[in-house]
Order: structure tokens, then C-alpha cells, then sequence
């Protein structure tokens, strides 16, 4: 059975975005040290755009085959008209407002994003799915995320948009793992604990 993986970044206090969803304060801490430890490990987390730009567009991917999404963290690649912007994975986008999916390599789940990620779990391959984002889906979600690893920059929102939206609960995890950079910056892995 494939794993659930919420792979996100977040603030020390644990909002992945200001009250409007923004996350740019966080980009200051995403130094040449963390974009090696990304290209390295984690490479297919980084947009095809982003991949292009640091020169390894190319890069196998290491942890996932394919990303979930809400539709408020799909718009921002919308924003900028791009419709595919994780091309080298399968791309799902849970929404119920957009009706037809602006690129074919993207699959739009109106209904149930919980029945379709038991059938993405269920799949035959050596490679898991990353929960992209957001907030509302991960709250959705929560209880078949079997991983979390929390990039966790060392800035504090004092308010914005939680890690989990709605519908979680109390849940315990054991911590499997931490990286920590120069500047602050840590990457925290957990494990839900069945």
C-alpha cells in the first residue's frame, strides 16, 4: 500500500500562510544549503518551471509518482498560466468549482477526494503520493496521511492559515527524523503511529 505523504512548508507556528494564503515570507529561508537538500532528496517536489531554472529538469523522481492538491494551491500556477506545473508527476487537483481540467496530464476530483486517494493508495508502484497542499484538503484528508515532513522556517505568522483546515483530529506521530540548516531552517519527518 502506497503512503500519504503531507510534505508542506510551514512557519514555527505551524501556518503554511499568512490569513490570505501567502507564504512568501517564507521563501527568504530557502538557501542555496535547502535547494541542494531539495534537488537531492526530494527533487520532484519543485515545479517543472523551478526544475528548468536550477538546471535538473531532468532529475528522477525519489519519493513520489503523483500530487494532490486544492484548488486555492493549483490557482497559484494559474495565476502565473501554468496549467501542468509538476508535469513530471501525475497531477490531481481536488475542486468543486473548477468543471474541466484546463490540462490533460491534470485530474480534477469534484466529489470524495478520500475515495480517490484510497485508490491512488491502492495502486501497484514503488512510489508514493504527495499531498502538495492545502489546508482545507489536508483537514479533508487527514486521517490517510500516513507521513508528514514539515519544512519549518523560522519565521512566525502569529496568525494565517493552519497546517490542518477543518476536520482533523487528535492523531499521534513519531518522529523519525530531522534535518537542520545554517539558517534556521529545519525539515522535521513523522509517522502516523497506528
Amino acid at each position: 500500500m502506497r503512503k500519504l505523504t503531507y510534505f508542506i512548508a510551514c512557519s514555527i507556528d505551524g501556518f503554511i500562510g499568512d490569513s490570505s494564503g501567502d507564504a512568501s515570507a517564507m521563501m527568504a529561508f530557502v538557501s542555496e544549503e535547502f535547494l541542494g537538500f531539495l534537488k537531492s532528496e526530494y527533487p520532484e517536489t519543485i515545479s517543472v518551471e523551478g526544475r528548468s531554472m536550477l538546471g535538473f529538469h531532468d532529475a528522477e523522481n525519489q519519493h513520489f509518482d503523483t500530487v494532490v492538491q486544492g484548488r486555492r494551491s493549483y490557482q497559484l500556477a494559474l495565476d502565473a498560466d501554468i496549467t501542468s506545473p509538476y508535469g513530471h508527476l501525475r497531477e490531481v487537483v481536488a475542486s468543486r468549482t473548477l468543471t474541466e481540467s484546463p490540462h490533460p496530464n491534470v485530474e480534477l476530483i469534484g466529489e470524495d477526494p478520500v475515495a480517490r486517494i484510497r485508490e491512488l493508495k491502492a495502486e501497484d508502484s514503488e512510489l508514493d503520493i504527495w499531498l502538495c497542499g492545502g489546508s482545507q484538503l489536508a483537514g479533508e484528508l487527514f486521517d490517510e496521511i500516513d507521513e508528514l515532513v514539515i519544512k519549518t522556517y523560522p519565521v512566525v505568522y502569529g496568525v494565517g492559515m493552519p497546517m490542518f483546515g477543518s476536520g482533523s483530529g487528535v492523531n499521534e506521530f513519531a518522529l523519525e527524523g530531522v534535518r537542520t540548516f545554517e539558517n534556521g531552517a529545519l525539515v522535521r519527518t513523522y509517522r502516523r503511529k497506528r
